[in-house]
């Protein structure tokens, strides 16, 4: 129910989809006691279960209805006129007091909303690919520099947007992505069945699936499963057949819940070079299961190297076998590193701290609102 104490936020969604940010936003946005607001989310999206997730979540979703995603439908929302008076619609009906931008294709969009609408805007950066590709570097700066405040999820993402836009760096604070503790809860790993080792994730080329994959051919007697549906299956999938892996790679496909995956197996796995923060490491090491990556991204800032995983230093599927045969040479070693995981989970990564973090950025954004040019860019 909302209050007329807490300030409304309008969160603007551009996404098609499911991942750390919006996971991010059903938490957040479920719980608006501890986050100090009221939140509804301004929804663009081309995939009915992303939709689903929201409303299913009980969230005030505001939809555009099916959208497309690609190049040109991303320049005529950010820059024309239709998605910006829809929104501007949106704002005007909710009687929002802020706008909170996720995702790469809603900061030019949320800005020039705040810009019309005289409202501060807060944008979270849920990742770093879009500063590396020079196709997205259109009105980059300028988005940049008509946010008022930007959570950046990682120590790394914020080094990251402070090296390529010096000037934002005043603006961007670390809050770490919290999980519900609650839920992830310790369990102990397989006392059974062959060393499993799983990952949760997309199935796309940033996740770099195909390193574990070739790393596993270069092991002996280790399972790996993969729960995650995306355009690089079907890749995966012959290079499983060539390397003669059946009967050791499982594709498991989307799943809603991740933890009975993770309560199968023995520790996690992330191959992504520059990974954000890494979500569903934080959500293994909650249920006590250790990760193997590599030692890059903001994985770091989870995983302790030697004590609550293994961080492999070479970028390379050699280096990512080590690690694995290391894992899997102790299965009691491996349990022991997921208990000190979880410990760094819950000091760290609790659900609340992040909630009540983003309420006082919210009530410092609302109170210190000041008059701003009207503007449609």
């Amino acid at each position: 129910m909302a209050s007329s104490s807490r300030p409304k936020v309008v969160h603007v969604v551009v996404a098609g989809a499911i991942g750390g940010a919006e996971h991010l936003l059903v938490d957040l946005a479920g719980r608006p006691e501890l986050s100090g607001a009221d939140h509804c989310l301004a929804l663009m999206t081309p995939n009915p279960r992303l939709r689903a997730l929201f409303r299913d979540a009980g969230l005030r979703v505001r939809d555009r209805g099916p959208v497309h995603e690609n190049p040109l439908a991303y320049l005529w929302r950010s820059y024309g006129p239709a998605d910006l008076a829809w929104l501007g619609r949106v704002i005007e009906e909710e009687r929002a007091d802020m706008i909170h931008a996720h995702t790469f294709g809603s900061h030019v969009l949320a800005v020039r909303a705040g810009l019309q609408r005289k409202l501060p805007v807060l944008r979270t950066e849920h990742g770093v690919r879009h500063y590396r590709d020079p196709s997205c570097a259109l009105f980059r700066h300028w988005a940049l520099r008509h946010t008022d405040r930007v959570v950046a999820v990682s120590g790394f993402v914020a080094r990251t947007v402070a090296a390529v836009a010096p000037r934002a760096r005043e603006k961007i604070e670390v809050i770490l992505n919290g999980i519900d503790l609650s839920r992830f809860t310790p369990m102990p790993p397989p006392a059974q069945g062959p060393f499993t080792i799983a990952a949760v994730c997309r199935v796309v080329p940033f996740k770099r699936l195909h390193v574990a994959v070739e790393a596993l051919a270069q092991t002996e007697g280790i399972r790996l499963d993969i729960a995650g549906e995306g355009c690089q299956r079907g890749r995966l999938e012959r290079l499983v057949h060539s390397l003669r892996l059946e009967g050791r790679v499982r594709f498991l496909g989307h799943m809603s819940d991740p933890r009975p995956v993770v309560a199968a197996a023995h520790a996690v796995v992330n191959c992504t070079r520059e990974e954000p923060l890494g979500l569903s490491v934080i959500e293994g090491a909650a249920m006590q299961r250790p990760a193997i990556a590599f030692a890059a991204g903001g994985i770091p800032e989870i995983v302790e190297d030697g004590r609550s995983g293994w961080l492999a230093r070479e970028d390379s599927s050699d280096c990512l076998a080590a690690a694995m045969r290391e894992a899997a040479a102790s299965p009691e070693r491996a349990a022991a590193f997921g208990v000190r995981a979880r410990t760094v989970v819950e000091s760290k990564f609790g659900i609340e701290d992040m909630c009540r973090r983003y309420a006082v950025v919210y009530g410092e954004l609302v109170q210190g609102r000041a008059a701003r040019p009207c503007s449609t860019m």
